[in-house]
């Protein structure tokens, strides 16, 4: 039975609805561009709003499907005033209510023809299974069985939009509203789109077609003209056999859209297509991170292996030797940190022969076109006093020129061989040890390595103020410090007196005392100094990955903000996009994260087989992973706020 406009309030019902543009504070001119448009619409009318380019019915279609809102006026829906719904109600609505059919098809590059038809289902938390067999029958049912797993650029226009077609009925299409929809297309094509939108209208659809064709508008049931933003003619409301029934306006934005877990392997999904298909960009993102993972991961390695064997071998050198260095009070609380007032009141006990702070890591030297890593030990000119070592050429650095700041270099027998290898005297000469220069005054007597510990002839040897200040950065303490007893009978109280000193001076035992009589029953701690510089470096080099991350999202972001529009239009809320943006951000992190950690443990495997000292760190890896999914989240942030705030209209309409 055939039902008219007085049966039923109106499905859409527009008052003196005006749209204006710019007259913002920026100064922009204000541009009306509808003009007082009072329009009802009954479920189930097939309309079409005709008018030439530039009238305004591309405006008012975009206000009819709540992409924009109007500037003044009333639109209400199905009794609803739309002006009263929140940003997460009118996505709801455009899932539920509307199907979008536009002239330039505006389907997704990177996904296929089921997966295009799929996407306003996903929003709507259709499960995938029921969601895949959907878009494969609506497709089947428009002539496309054989092209579903086609993507648009193998499709033809006529194709493409009845891809279109199929996504805006996926959720129901209870109300289609085409732009244009035969603007693109041939003759033939028009027409079978066209006889597709009047058996729509047959089966109850509200369809609202936009087009600047007349004879396109004649094929619809009731035509409105607009003319400069007002309407100038309307036929006037046509029977309607059967319509949809409208969606349930109580029930606006209580679902709960796509579930977290369906959003975030769509977002994965998509993210892990878009990172195969721009393969180079990617390769090079990654780079970043995994850099950063993989060189705290080796760092934090060989630093603590190589310091862990200079201690051993330390210790191995005699009983009367105790390594000094800050430590966790026993009762709890942050380490200390020792001054060289507490070593020079440790150097005046009389139970104590030498008190000598260490700075010591492997570092790069630079002689001619030679360039290694070797450990540049900073310390007192009493280390070849304490260690019963020998110079073999040339002398060991003074007191004066430690104090001096001298840059000056006692270099290792075999550091001798490597960096001069031809035999030349190496006295006098200048070598580059990180940035800064050192001259040669002596060499020390061969020494080797006692069961693989650290080989120190292919050490350098620098005054201790003189590698704080010009290799180490200003280290404000020692990584540890050797303090020898005055005898080997006085080791016991040696360590008793150095005790009760620094706890008197300090109100706290946050210090550590390792005894080599005793076995060196504690390893040294890595100084504070030292880990802090690694975590800066670790730092840096996550944050400059997590800039690469940052970089790539925002063009992603800018060369999807179609994609952006359209995905809004098919019910994607706000924070869909933020989500689906921040999770491609956090796989491309956490991808790095597995590459850096396989990258740093396959380094210091090689290292270890060439007998590098390696100790791994399961703190390190873990935290340097951790750190690397942390940035994705924190350098994804940004890209995917600024994805998510976009205007559906503006995105839509980029190019």
């Amino acid at each position: 039975m055939d039902r008219t406009v007085g049966d039923a309030p109106p499905l859409i019902a527009l008052r003196e609805i005006r749209k204006q543009y710019g007259g913002n504070i920026d100064g922009a001119p204000a541009v009306e561009v509808l003009h007082g448009i009072t329009l009802n619409i009954q479920a189930g009318e097939f309309v079409a709003i005709v008018g030439a380019s530039g009238s305004g019915k591309s405006t008012l279609m975009h206000l009819l499907g709540c992409l924009d809102r109007p500037s003044s006026g009333t639109y209400s829906f199905s009794g609803r005033d739309v002006a009263t719904l929140d940003g997460d109600e009118l996505a709801w609505l455009r899932r539920e209510a509307f199907g979008f059919v536009f002239q330039g098809y505006h389907l997704i590059a990177t996904e296929s023809a089921r997966e295009n038809v799929e996407v306003p289902a996903i929003y709507a938390g259709m499960p995938e299974e029921a969601r895949a067999e959907r878009a494969a029958a609506l497709l089947t049912r428009l002539g496309m069985a054989d092209k579903l797993d086609n993507r648009p650029t193998q499709l033809s226009g006529g194709q493409q939009q009845r891809v279109s077609i199929a996504r805006a009925l996926m959720n129901g299409g209870r109300i289609i509203l085409a732009d244009e929809p035969t603007g693109a297309l041939d003759s033939k094509s028009g027409a079978e789109v066209m006889l597709l939108l009047n058996e729509l209208a047959d089966a109850g659809h509200t369809i609202i077609l936009i087009t600047h064709d007349r004879d396109v508008a004649e094929q619809a049931r009731r035509v409105i003209e607009i003319h400069d933003g007002q309407i100038i003619a309307d036929s006037g409301v046509s029977a309607v056999k059967q319509a949809l029934p409208a969606p349930d306006m109580a029930q606006a934005g209580r679902d709960a859209g796509a579930s977290f877990w369906d959003d975030l392997r769509e977002a994965a999904r998509t993210a892990w297509r878009g990172m195969k298909m721009n393969r180079t960009r990617t390769s090079l993102t990654l780079l970043g991170i995994v850099i950063g993972v993989a060189s705290v991961i080796v760092m934090l390695a060989v630093g603590e292996g190589a310091k862990q064997r200079v201690i051993d071998e330390m210790g191995s050198l005699g009983t009367t030797i105790m390594y000094l260095g800050s430590g966790h009070p026993s009762n709890g609380g942050p380490p200390g940190r020792l001054t060289i007032e507490d070593l020079d009141a440790v150097a005046a006990l009389p139970e104590i022969g030498h008190v000598m702070p260490i700075i010591g890591d492997p570092v790069t030297v630079r002689y001619g076109n030679v360039d290694r890593q070797v450990y540049a030990f900073a310390s007192s000119n009493a280390m070849p006093l304490v260690h019963r070592w020998r110079v073999a050429q040339g002398r060991f650095f003074t007191a004066a020129e430690d104090r001096d700041i001298a840059p000056v270099v006692v270099i290792g027998h075999k550091f001798k061989e490597n960096f001069f290898p031809d035999g030349s005297n190496p006295i006098g000469k200048q070598i580059l040890i990180v940035d800064a220069p050192f001259e040669v005054i002596g060499v020390m007597a061969e020494r080797g390595a006692d069961s693989g510990s650290q080989n120190y002839d292919e050490m350098v040897f620098i005054p201790y103020q003189s590698g704080r200040m010009r290799v180490y950065d200003a280290r404000a303490e020692p990584d540890y410090t050797v303090v020898e007893a005055a005898s080997e009978e006085q080791v016991q109280a040696a360590e008793a007196e150095m005790k009760k000193l620094l706890i008197a001076r300090r109100g706290s035992d946050d210090f550590r005392i390792g005894n080599a009589a005793a076995k060196l029953q504690a390893a040294a701690q890595t100084s504070n100094a030292m880990k802090m510089m690694l975590g800066l470096i670790a730092a840096v080099s996550l944050v400059v990955g997590g800039i690469g991350v940052m970089n790539v999202m925002l063009m992603t972001v800018r060369e999807r903000t179609r994609e952006i529009g359209i995905r809004m239009a098919t019910g994607a809320r706000q924070r869909d996009i933020m989500r689906q943006f921040l999770t491609e951000a956090v796989l491309v992190s956490l991808v790095g994260g597995v590459i850096g950690v396989v990258s740093g443990l396959t380094i210091g495997g090689i290292l270890l087989l060439s007998k590098v000292p390696v100790i791994f760190s399961v703190t390190a890896i873990v935290g340097a992973f951790a750190c690397s999914v942390a940035t994705g989240l924190i350098f994804g942030y940004m890209p995917a706020k600024k994805a998510a705030a976009l205007d559906p209209v503006v995105a839509l309409a980029s190019e």
